[in-house]
């Protein structure tokens, strides 16, 4: 993915929209991101950030954590949203950029080989919210699964019934919420 690509892909919320389900969907209500077309014009968040103030992200703003529009909004429980902007302020947008596109990488082999129809949702909380070498010991661990269990390569449910069980278990024992 280039560079100018994934800027396009972030939310002025702190949301990396390469990792949302409505990004990642091939419906023909698929989201383009928050940065291109017309569909964000509804999102006061927006507005008030790139329209009204001409910011990039919410992480330009002094106001930005007691912000009412974002309180309002929720973005707060928008795991990992404020914890995004927090990252934004301190490593800088290129880094944490570099590393949203290691999670939407890491999300795209979930759904290429790990999704019956069924799962993006749950990967797509998984790749934004855990660290990535969780996810990548998640893949792992479900591999191991996959040979004990003399499962079929093939069968994509089993596969990501497998890959799914995998990542809740280490969610709930890393204390990362995935609803």
């Amino acid at each position: 993915m280039k560079d100018r690509e994934a800027e396009n892909l972030i939310g002025c919320c702190g949301l990396y929209c390469g990792l949302c389900n409505k990004y990642q969907s091939k419906a023909p209500s698929r989201c383009i991101g928050c940065r291109l077309g017309e569909q964000h014009s509804w999102c006061s968040i927006w507005n008030c950030c790139v329209k009204r103030h001409g910011f990039e992200t919410c992480t330009e703003c002094r106001e930005v954590f007691d912000c009412a529009i974002f309180l309002r909004r929720k973005v707060v429980e928008w795991i990992p949203a404020v914890d995004n902007l927090r990252q934004i302020k301190d490593v800088g947008l290129k880094k944490w950029l570099k590393e949203q596109k290691e999670r939407q990488a890491l999300l795209e082999t979930l759904l290429e080989n790990y999704n019956e129809g069924r799962s993006m949702n749950l990967y797509c909380k998984a790749c934004a919210r855990m660290p990535i070498d969780v996810m990548n010991r998640a893949i792992e661990e479900a591999k191991e699964r996959l040979v004990i269990e003399k499962a079929d390569k093939s069968d994509v449910k089993a596969k990501a019934k497998i890959l799914k069980a995998v990542i809740k278990d280490l969610a709930l024992k890393t204390h990362i919420n995935l609803k």
